[in-house]
């Protein structure tokens, strides 16, 4: 089993009656609610958690792309994972990922993607997400039904940067490149793994197949909600003829873990509660442009999360009561649905690992900072997990071989990075 934390850099002072005045939390959010120096703080502790869960021994640490929003301040996710290439040894970085629509060229990607393989030493896993509607057809002004066209053709370009020894020509509908040469490139051999997060399309459930990728399901609303979703996967997969290694699944799941349960329940009441009370705020207006969701997925019935949170039809003229009625927001109903798994050590390892083995997932992705969570706060949920939960788990799954985990160059190859920790006068005698 692989644990891996997550950071969604949520903004963290949204006003307590922003579900009440402003209507979303995505693509028209006022810039008035933005401090850029608070935000210095908030990104600088990010990245301070981020670190310390590296030093507390999580498998990888991941990061995101998204666009315009109050939810996840990382609209470069590049930049945050080139300083953790340097500032981290051994754990491998998961950036989930580039929308690749979105780039122009995409060989932008494949370009920054390389340069963060090569600067950790071959540690990257390469996450291609097709985007939220309202990251590409809203913020950047892509078409929705041309969307997962332009994602295919740039994904099949990335790949051939990576992999083609000589200069090419790249002739496609969306991008027409006569000289493709990308330097640097990718330590990981043919290229770095590829993972791919979705929220539920058949089409990328085949996708991942054809290619031998990771599926990754990033859930907001837990693992009660999203076994349906991950059964269904199951069953294409098996469809397809594919066998059933865990590792071929990732799921991303929100805990909060404590002495006792009481005790969690109290801690993390409102940080949870900011997450689904003011992250998700999302107007329905940005949830479904025509032509994002594909006729497959619509005919198997699968709803968007993004859908979910912001209800299925346009918001414009209803209350705030109706616009947020599908969704739990009280922290009771936010537990009791699966939201958040909250517990001691003992009740969190036992919840997990019945999430693990009824989803027949091996790459647990988990949300320890979320919503207005603090530094202090983040750091205990992110030690108490690291020492008293994982050790219960990493039993599970031994018989498979996880074939999509980074194959990072040897340690006596790599570089010898200076002790961030030091003080600058003891660097500097050196």
């Amino acid at each position: 089993m692989k644990f891996m934390w997550f950071h969604l850099m949520p903004y963290t002072e949204l006003p307590d009656d922003f579900r009440e005045k402003h209507p979303s939390v995505w693509v028209d959010i006022h810039s008035s609610l933005f401090d850029p120096k608070r935000a210095h703080h908030m990104y600088n502790d990010f990245m301070d958690e981020l670190e310390y869960a590296a030093e507390c021994g999580f498998d990888a640490i991941c990061v995101n792309e998204h666009h315009s929003n109050g939810y996840g301040l990382m609209p470069s996710p590049n930049l945050i994972a080139t300083s953790l290439a340097r500032r981290t040894r051994e754990t491998p970085i998961c950036v989930m990922g580039n929308s690749l629509a979105l780039y122009n060229p995409p060989t932008r990607v494949a370009e920054e993607f390389a340069m963060i393989d090569v600067i950790s030493g071959g540690r990257l896993i390469a996450g291609f997400p097709v985007g939220t509607p309202m990251d590409t057809c809203f913020a950047y002004g892509q078409n929705p039904s041309m969307l997962r066209e332009r994602y295919l053709e740039a994904h099949d370009l990335v790949i051939r940067a990576w992999t083609e020894k000589d200069t090419f020509a790249f002739n496609g509908r969306f991008n027409q490149q006569r000289y493709v040469n990308i330097w640097p490139r990718p330590v990981q051999q043919p290229h770095p793994p590829v993972w791919i997060p979705g929220g539920g399309s058949v089409e990328t459930w085949r996708w991942c197949a054809e290619k031998d990728y990771v599926y990754c399901y990033l859930s907001y609303y837990g693992y009660k909600a999203g076994k349906a979703i991950m059964d269904g996967f199951w069953a294409e997969m098996d469809r397809l003829g594919k066998d059933r290694n865990p590792y071929r699944a990732g799921f991303l799941q929100f805990v909060g873990v404590a002495e006792t349960r009481e005790q969690a329940m109290e801690l993390y009441k409102e940080p949870a509660e900011y997450f689904y009370g003011r992250c998700l705020h999302v107007d329905g207006r940005w949830a479904t442009p025509p032509g994002y969701v594909t006729e497959a997925t619509q005919r198997a019935g699968l709803q968007s999360q993004v859908a979910k949170a912001a209800g299925s039809e346009s918001t414009l003229g209803k209350g705030t009561q109706e616009r947020f009625a599908g969704t739990a927001k009280d922290m009771q109903g936010i537990v009791d649905r699966g939201y958040v798994i909250i517990g001691s050590p003992d009740e969190v390892a036992e919840q997990l690992r019945e999430v693990a083995t009824s989803l027949n997932v091996g790459h647990f992705m988990l949300l320890l900072q979320y919503g207005n969570m603090n530094k202090e706060l983040t750091k205990y949920n992110t030690r108490l997990f690291a020492e008293k939960v994982m050790p219960k788990l990493k039993d599970l799954f031994s018989e498979w071989e996880d074939r999509w985990w980074p194959k990072p160059m040897a340690a006596a190859e790599r570089a010898v990075l200076p002790d961030f920790t030091a003080t600058p006068r003891a660097l500097a005698a050196e």
